[in-house]
């Protein structure tokens, strides 16, 4: 592992505000992934006003060898404002969880060190390595300050550490490496307590101690700069038997940004309808959208905490108590580590992977990089249990739970999400067909949303593209589609199994009498388990059925139908159809309400007798915006009129998610009460495509 910290030393006040964690309370100015690949490498731009400094990050993948290849990071900072000091630090560390072993291999010296510092390591992954930190020529350290007389020997020099840091624990280095300058900073401070002229210059006392401790796990490397400064960082794996340069890093991160602009003109295309004079901004932002997406994919691997015993007391009615039926313990219980790696909805707040976002994650991830999507919808698909069940909320390991509060940490395994990784196994049954045969979205000219996207490496995309091993290999892809159909027909029962609702019991007139469905884990507040966590809800009540819920069901069991289909399950698939076809007539029994011209919840009130519970907004579209409804269906006109009045829906911004003449528009959290949320506003735009064209599948 390693990382980066940096704080400002113009003053003591920064030191206590050291950046590591992308966190939201940093209160940095921007910063942003303007380029990234995950198989190539990025540039990223970071902005830091309170430390006068803009800090760039490049990195470069290197191929080669049989153990992942070498890579390079360069750091780079100049001041924002050039009237403004820019005295910045920056500490670069490494460590080895596990097995395997670090050394640093370059000469200790107590006042610090001059030139590159070389460290050596193995892992069982990595095999042989060597890790050098080299400063460019053009760096000035501080050397000018408050008693700089008394420092002149660890001035301007690189400065060192290592700790022995138990295993499980390198991600709290910043706790360490912080510690361990205070420690210094103590001692070196002592003698000018009373001093007349005040306290040294920051930049001579927050230094690291130069001490390395026999057994270190962990080392960090300190430098100190004055003004602009670059510094590289290379990973050299010992099979690939090349020695990495400066003028490599010139070279690669150039050929990087060439190629990834010309492959992005080619994935994603700005129409031809768009107006030339807004194009290169459209561009720019479509670049940072793409770049953060996957710049922010994370892998995390621990335990998690999972209460097998808890419910609500309107859950128990017929869902009983899953350990009760198992014999299980109750209470909170840490589960055996598992590994993940998704795409965060979000790097500063949150830092782990969510079911309901991943879908829409992967929808996108999938057409820039194919398998690395389908490697994500892979460690998602092995979290899947025997039962069926996946958490909603995938908080890996104590640096993850560090991260949330611990009100959220627990998961229930009677408590679901939007089951929108089947997206993910659509879109790319869908790439596959098109990458065999027949012609390209963009051959067809379509000029929509996922539907203009060119699948990498098929017929008709350039060989810009990134190889992708289960488009180009048909047996393959049908392998992969094997390996996650069980599980996921085990997922797709779990949902119908403990999502169930009820139709008999309240006198509720439909003509399937299994079909209907409402969320377990709900709040008085809040249904978090359905991703629209205070869109408003009728009252808590056993007998509640969710118009969301049984459109992803009835998308669910479409998507099944279709993956069931191409694996060749066809009794599966002739089963799906029917449940579909249930399904989707339910939700015109149990949810169309003729008063309110809407789809609507249904409830029960105090008389046991079931009624609507109508709140325009995202909900009121879901059989819409889902493409569940026929184009010739006699709702779609009240829906489309809701959907483009501005006194509800619409907005110049896109669909807002509660009407706009809600009496709770705006109000409390103001999560899902108004606020236009992107994935909602993709599906709308997705399901309006489709009723323009409804022979052609969008995805």
């Amino acid at each position: 592992m390693t990382g980066l910290i940096w704080f400002g030393t113009h003053d003591y006040q920064s030191f206590p505000k050291a950046r590591h964690a992308c966190d939201q309370g940093d209160g940095l100015d921007t910063y942003t992934w303007t380029e990234f690949d995950a198989r190539e490498g990025g540039v990223q731009v970071i902005k830091d006003s309170f430390n006068n400094v803009k800090l760039t990050t490049e990195f470069l993948k290197v191929p080669g060898g049989n153990h992942g290849g070498s890579w390079v990071a360069r750091i780079k900072g100049e001041p924002i404002h050039l009237d403004r000091i820019s005295r910045i630090s920056t500490v670069f560390y490494m460590g080895v969880d596990g097995l395997g072993g670090l050394e640093m291999e370059t000469d200790e010296d107590e006042n610090g060190l001059d030139g590159p510092v070389v460290f050596t390591g193995s892992t069982n992954d990595l095999d042989d390595f060597t890790i050098r930190v080299v400063d460019s020529p053009d760096n000035n350290g501080v050397t000018i300050g408050n008693h700089a007389n008394a420092f002149v020997d660890r001035a301007d020099k690189t400065h060192f550490a290592g700790y022995r840091v138990a295993p499980g624990h390198i991600w709290q280095a910043r706790e360490h490496i912080l510690q361990s300058i205070i420690q210094h900073a103590k001692e070196v401070i002592a003698p000018y307590q009373e001093h007349p002229s005040g306290p040294p210059d920051p930049s001579f006392v927050l230094q690291l101690p130069n001490e390395v401790f026999t057994g270190s796990t962990m080392y960090a490397v300190q430098k100190i700069f004055d003004g602009p400064f670059e510094f590289d960082v290379f990973f050299e794996s010992a099979s690939a038997k090349q020695k990495l340069t400066s003028s490599l890093m010139d070279q690669g991160i150039k050929a990087l940004s060439k190629t990834y602009n010309e492959r992005f003109d080619v994935v994603f295309p700005v129409p031809s309808s768009y107006p030339s004079s807004d194009a290169a901004a459209l561009k720019e932002f479509s670049k940072a959208l793409t770049s953060n997406l996957i710049g922010g994919v994370g892998y995390f691997y621990g335990t998690s905490i999972v209460d097998r015993s808890f419910s609500y007391e309107w859950d128990q009615d017929d869902s009983g108590n899953v350990d009760d039926e198992k014999g299980g313990e109750k209470g909170a219980k840490l589960t055996e580590p598992r590994a993940l790696l998704t795409a965060t909805p979000s790097r500063s707040f949150f830092p782990r992977g969510f079911y309901w976002d991943e879908g829409f994650h992967l929808l996108h991830i999938g057409e820039w990089d194919n398998d690395l999507s389908l490697a994500i919808l892979k460690d998602w698909v092995d979290l899947i249990d025997d039962d069926g069940w996946v958490a909603r909320e995938q908080i890996l390991g104590e640096e993850a739970r560090s991260k949330v509060p611990a009100e959220f940490q627990t998961q229930v395994p009677n408590y679901a999400n939007p089951p929108t990784l089947t997206m993910a196994v659509t879109a790319f049954i869908n790439r596959l067909k098109a990458s065999s045969s027949g012609p390209s979205a963009q051959d067809l000219g379509m000029d929509f949303g996922m539907g203009n996207q060119i699948p990498l490496d098929s017929a008709n995309a350039s060989p810009i593209g990134v190889h992708s091993q289960y488009l180009n290999d048909p047996e393959l892809a049908l392998s992969y589609l094997k390996s996650i159909y069980n599980p996921l027909k085990r997922h797709y029962d779990w949902f119908r199994r403990t999502q169930r609702g009820q139709i008999k019991q309240y006198a509720r007139k439909a003509r399937s009498r299994t079909e209907a469905y409402r969320w377990r884990g709900r709040s008085q507040d809040h249904v978090l388990t359905s991703g629209m966590d205070d869109y408003p809800r009728g009252p808590p009540h056993a007998g509640e059925l969710h118009l969301d819920l049984i459109s992803w069901m009835a998308f669910f069991t479409r998507t099944m139908r279709d993956i069931a289909d191409f694996v060749g399950e066809v009794d599966d698939a002739a089963a799906f159809r029917e449940i579909e076809r249930a399904t989707l007539d339910n939700i015109e029994d149990l949810h169309w309400s003729e008063e309110h011209q809407m789809y609507c919840d249904a409830n029960v009130n105090d008389d046991d007798e079931s009624y609507h519970v109508c709140d325009k907004g995202y909900l009121s579209l879901f059989p819409f915006s889902l493409s569940l409804l026929p184009v010739d269906s006699p709702h779609l006109g009240a829906i489309l009129d809701m959907l483009h009045d501005p006194k509800h829906l619409w907005s110049p911004y896109g669909l807002r998610s509660l009407s706009a003449s809600h009496p709770e528009s705006g109000q409390g959290e103001n999560y899902w009460k108004g606020p236009i949320w992107i994935q909602m506003n993709y599906l709308a735009l997705r399901a309006l495509y489709m009723v323009r064209h409804p022979s052609f599948d969008v995805d």
